[in-house]
């Protein structure tokens, strides 16, 4: 069977993309989440979980953080961005940091379940209108190089670093993680020197790298 995770706050949309998994695969479960935190839950609760539909903005997920907190903890799961962002330029970021394909807010059901089938399949998927302007941008290195220093950080280590760029102190994280401090302190020692930063604020900065603007707002 088929596992897929539908990750989006609107209730609506998580519905239409449900309809269209369920019309494009004979034997599927779905399990859908409104936040980040429901995401990495019900990764947690199903590790063998075959493909993520994931929403670039909602609760706890900002631009490509989401993204990336999903690729470093989970590597092994398929990740399929459904967004408003149609830029090419964010969706060659998008790919630069491990989506295997981006589906956006406007495809039609057809759409949605040719992109999921293609990705299950193994491959990858771009709108047939996209797909030739992210083919002609070149691959970031900036992107490239940051999407591969957090693919280094273990499953703790990414929370860790999450929490340390809301600004919570290191007993704050131990309480909230349920770990001891001296714990917390050895993950912030290992995720400066994962990340090549020196400081906190740096690596507040990591994570602010992987901000994107209002779909509204892209030009």
């Amino acid at each position: 069977m088929t596992k897929l995770l539908i990750a989006d706050d609107h209730p609506l949309f998580r519905a239409a993309l449900r309809l269209a998994a369920g019309e494009n695969l004979d034997d599927c479960s779905v399990r859908e989440a409104a936040d980040l935190p429901g995401v990495l839950a019900g990764l947690a609760a199903e590790p063998d979980t075959d493909l993520v539909l994931l929403d670039l903005h909602m609760p706890g997920s900002q631009g490509l953080s989401g993204l990336a907190a999903l690729r470093g903890q989970h590597p092994g799961v398929a990740v399929l961005v459904v967004s408003a962002h149609d830029d090419p330029r964010i969706v060659r970021r998008v790919l630069d940091h491990g989506a295997a394909g981006f589906i956006p807010k406007s495809a039609s059901p057809a759409e949605i379940g040719v992109a999921i089938r293609s990705v299950l399949d193994c491959g990858s998927w771009l709108p047939p209108g996209l797909a030739e302007a992210v083919a002609a941008l070149p691959v970031n290195p900036a992107d490239a190089d940051l999407a591969s220093r957090l693919a280094r950080l273990t499953e703790q280590q990414s929370r860790v670093l999450a929490l340390l760029a809301e600004g919570l102190l290191n007993k704050q994280i131990a309480d909230q993680l349920g770990i001891q401090e001296r714990t917390v302190k050895a993950h912030v020692t290992a995720i400066f020197e994962k990340l090549k930063v020196r400081n906190r604020t740096q690596a507040g900065m990591v994570l602010r790298a992987l901000e994107l603007g209002e779909p509204a707002r892209t030009a």
